[in-house]
């Protein structure tokens, strides 16, 4: 098996552990190289999977940076949460020989694109090929396409639709569009509701609405979602994955769709779904109880 390695080396325990893996895993296997400034085109590698050591973020950016191609990732974590590095190294490394044999379950996860079109271009937001004649800007995102009212942090009032439907407007600090994926990133912090990765679904949620009845929504991945910023700020930012970005001006339009390139993640057979809740997010925890009171 070839086996390409990403690793966030500016965390000392990523930098101790490669050290530690590399020997190990060329007993095994053939490594075919180590990334660590997180800028190569892994479109190029030679590689029958990827590992990444780092936490989410080193994951969401390996995953954009594989621009589609169908290379499965697994993740080891060394940040904080871990829902989509789901392995600990100890747990990759008794695991390996399943692994290599192709044994594990790998999830496709669906990804979106985000593209920004200027308010003065002629351009039908419901044609792909018309959108990507006049874009200025495109990202792709595991997690989520987030609009941020930036400074100086005065109200945003942007206008959301979903394909030719009437645009409703909306007013407040941004919103986000996630996948499900993404929806226990920022999502559930702003209110949205968590889902399952097998759903095909945008989780469509604002931030800090002017309202007391703008809930989240969930629609169809195969829906177009458009968002124009009616008026925004100087600083107004479209964020993809936190990665990616670009300064929103008013009247530019943000379409966002399903990517047709999925991401192929190796799932941790020792942590499911559930259990990856109850885990970080203590979701479901029981109450506190006294125990001198029982």
């Amino acid at each position: 098996m070839n086996l390409f390695v990403v690793a966030k080396v500016d965390k000392p325990r990523v930098r101790t552990a490669l050290e530690q893996l590399l020997p190990w895993l060329e007993t095994r296997c053939k490594v075919t190289g180590v990334e660590t400034e997180h800028t190569f085109d892994l479109t190029e590698v030679t590689a029958d999977l990827i590992v990444v050591m780092g936490g989410d973020g080193t994951l969401l950016s390996a995953a954009r940076r594989l621009h589609g191609r169908q290379v499965p990732v697994l993740g080891i974590n060394f940040g904080r949460l871990g829902f989509l590095a789901a392995f600990t190294l100890e747990q990759f490394m008794g695991a390996f020989d399943e692994i290599a044999a192709g044994k594990l379950l790998i999830s496709r996860r669906m990804t979106l694109e985000a593209s920004v079109v200027a308010g003065t271009a002629e351009c039908e937001l419901s044609d792909p090929k018309s959108v990507a004649i006049h874009r200025r800007f495109v990202a792709t995102a595991l997690n989520d396409a987030v609009i941020t009212a930036g400074p100086p942090f005065r109200m945003t009032e942007l206008e959301l639709g979903e394909g030719g439907q009437t645009f409703v407007k909306y007013f407040g600090d941004g919103v986000i569009v996630s996948t499900p994926s993404g929806s226990t990133a920022y999502n559930v912090s702003a209110g949205g509701p968590i889902v399952s990765p097998s759903v095909g679904a945008f989780c469509v949620t604002p931030i800090c609405p002017h309202s007391l009845s703008f809930r989240p929504v969930l629609v169809s991945s195969e829906s177009t979602l458009l968002i124009r910023a009616a008026r925004v700020n100087a600083g107004t930012t479209l964020f993809c994955d936190g990665q990616a970005s670009t300064t929103l001006h008013a009247q530019d339009r943000v379409v966002i769709r399903r990517n047709p390139s999925d991401v192929l993640l190796v799932e941790n057979p020792l942590v499911g779904t559930w259990q990856a809740l109850a885990d970080k997010l203590r979701w479901a925890a029981a109450p506190q109880y006294d125990p001198t009171s029982i």
